[in-house]
Parts: C-alpha cells; structure tokens; sequence
C-alpha cells in the first residue's frame, strides 16, 4: 500500500512508478526523474538509495539583498541596452532597497513578499508596473541561484493579475480634424506628427530620425536609432541617442506618397534631424508637450502621443493591410504582441460589422 508522502502511485498500465529528486533547475526549482516496477516493494528498493543520495539546494545566504542586487547589476549591465539598466536600477532603488536593502537574503520569505506587493499595490501603483518590480527582483534571485547555488527564495512568489488598459483613441472625425490641422500648418513638428499618424513610429524614433535616413528614390524610412532620457548613475537624468529597442524595431518602412511630397519640401542636410532640421537633438518629451499644444488647438481629446501608433495600426488593418506586414511595419517580434496591444475596434466599426448581419433566408 502506498504511504502519503513516498512519491510512488501505481499507474494506469498496471505498473508502479516512483519519483525522486534529483537536482534543480537555474531558477531553484527541484527536478525529479522516475523509476518502474511491477510492484510496490519493488519501486520502493529502487528509491531508497536514490533518495538517501538526492541532493538538496542551500538555503544559507549571509549576504544583504543589497549587495546581491550589486553584484547582479554589475553583470546584467554587460548585456543589456543603457535604458534597460537605468529602469532596472530606478526601480530597484526607488522601491526595492528601501524595504529590502540591509535585509540578509536568506530571511526572506514568500510572505514578506507578498506583503510587499499589497503595499505597492494600496499606495496607488498600478499591477502592471509593481509586476515590472517584482520581475526585476525574481531576475536577481534566479542569478543567485544560478552563481550561488543558492534556493530561489522568490520562485513560488506570485505577480499580481494585471490587463492591457485601452488606449483613448481620437475618432474617424477626430483624426481627420486633426490631419486637417496639421496639412494646413506644416512645420517640422506637425510632419514628425504626421510620420507617426501614417507609419506608427514611436515617439524617441521619430525624435531620432534624420534626413539622411529618407531614401528619396525608393520612398523608404529607415529606423536607426531612438532618442531617450534615462537616469543618470548618480543623480537627475540624461538624454541619450541609441539603437532601437529590439532587432526587429530596427526596420524599414516604405513612406506614403502624400508624405514623401511633404518630405521633398522640407528636405534639409542628411546629418540635421527631422524635428529640429538641425545636429541638435529634442528629447521625446518636449515633441509630446507640443502634440498636446496641437490638440488642444483643434479643440480635441487629449490623448497621449502613443496613441497616435495605436491609431495608425487600427486604421491599417481596417484598411486591409495583413497582419504580418503591419506587425513588421511597427517593428514587433511576434504578431501576437501586434493584435493584443495595438489593435483597437471603435464604435464606429463594431456597429458598421454588425450592420452586415441580415436575417437568415
């Protein structure tokens, strides 16, 4: 008879199988192999050697969390793009030290994590962004255990439920108001606006393109680089020109008709960026300061400029384009990150397809 606890249970096909530790994985997780007999007893001898040699994972760590954080930050920063270790150590500092810093790590526990979450989660952060806190911690912690060898205290620690919020997207009358607006003022903000609108670039992208980056004969964008403000390593901030997000952002993008003739007009030297038709870069920030100004003139919701990509995708697709061009044109890696977060139905479109249906004959 099988005892509660032993790990062994008689399968389907008559036999027995018993199962036994025998390591762990990078993250601190045990893994287990099995073994077969006919019998109970028979299983049950073949386990009991195995089990007395299981190894088992040290949970003996000395060591503050802030000097592991030190130690993980130091080797993340040889693989990760600038902006991804300042947002690394912006959350780690700002949120995680203070309650965790001079803690020894192996006194940590599940529930103290859990609290903390509820905390963060009470004083007004949104799920998403105290999930993004705990990802960064849960990363350290399977370092650990891979450098260590120590148990990954944070491997059973669960993130808070979160979903994608919709963006506020302009109408179909908005945005033609809008594009209205911007044709009859044309200036190099109001064309970095347009390029957004009808090629879905992002904000830092469109502040980082330069003329030189427009192939004139061939109607195509090419994305180079994106334009950010990161924190600095010891205080306040600094804007920085880098490489696009992921390999696919890096793309190109073949340029509507209507915008190229918009382009020819305002064409200036290769090495002067579009925004400033200068070698002086503006920072993302100030080009969203200046598309509120634009909205606030035509008399429109004040939507954020990312939505303006959100707009372009939804129009695209309701405009016929596939799902796997547009998903390359915006520069996602999978199609799913494409439908999931940049496809929007507007009112307007759900009550004209439900306008299709007709009675049965």
């Amino acid at each position: 008879m099988a005892r509660r606890g032993e790990n062994i249970y008689k399968r389907k096909d008559g036999r027995w199988e018993g199962r036994y530790k025998c390591g762990f994985t990078s993250n601190g997780k045990a893994k287990y192999r099995s073994v077969y007999g006919h019998s109970y007893a028979e299983v049950r001898t073949k386990l009991t050697p195995l089990k007395v040699a299981a190894p088992t994972a040290t949970t003996s760590c000395q060591l503050t969390v802030n000097t592991l954080f030190d130690e993980w930050l130091s080797a993340v920063k040889l693989r990760v793009k600038p902006s991804t270790y300042a947002n690394y150590h912006m959350k780690i500092d700002k949120h995680i030290l203070p309650v965790f810093g001079g803690l020894r790590y192996d006194t940590l526990t599940v529930q103290m994590l859990h609290t903390f979450i509820d905390g963060k989660l009470s004083s007004g952060l949104s799920p998403k962004y105290v999930s993004d806190i705990i990802v960064v911690f849960k990363s350290m912690a399977k370092y650990i255990a891979r450098v260590h060898g120590v148990r990954n205290i944070l491997s059973d620690v669960v993130l808070p439920k979160f979903t994608h919020e919709e963006k506020e997207l302009l109408t179909s009358i908005q945005q033609q108001k809008l594009c209205k607006y911007l044709l009859s003022n044309l200036n190099p903000t109001s064309l970095c606006v347009l390029l957004s609108f009808y090629t879905g670039l992002r904000v830092g992208e469109v502040c980082g393109l330069m003329w030189s980056d427009i192939d004139f004969d061939k109607s195509l964008l090419t994305v180079r680089r994106t334009v950010q403000r990161i924190r600095a390593n010891n205080s306040g901030t600094r804007l920085i020109v880098d490489t696009p997000k992921s390999r696919s952002s890096k793309r190109y993008i073949p340029i509507p008709a209507f915008i190229m003739k918009i382009l020819r007009v305002f064409r200036s030297n290769d090495n002067h960026y579009i925004l400033s038709d200068s070698i002086r870069v503006i920072e993302p920030r100030t080009l969203q300061n200046r598309f509120k100004s634009i909205l606030k003139k035509v008399d429109l919701p004040s939507v954020c400029y990312h939505s303006l990509r959100h707009m372009f995708a939804t129009n695209c697709l309701q405009a016929g384009f596939d799902i796997k061009t547009l998903s390359e044109i915006l520069g996602h890696a999978s199609v799913q990150t494409t439908l999931n977060r940049y496809v929007h139905s507007s009112m307007e479109r759900k009550a004209y397809c439900m306008s299709l249906i007709t009675p049965a004959a």
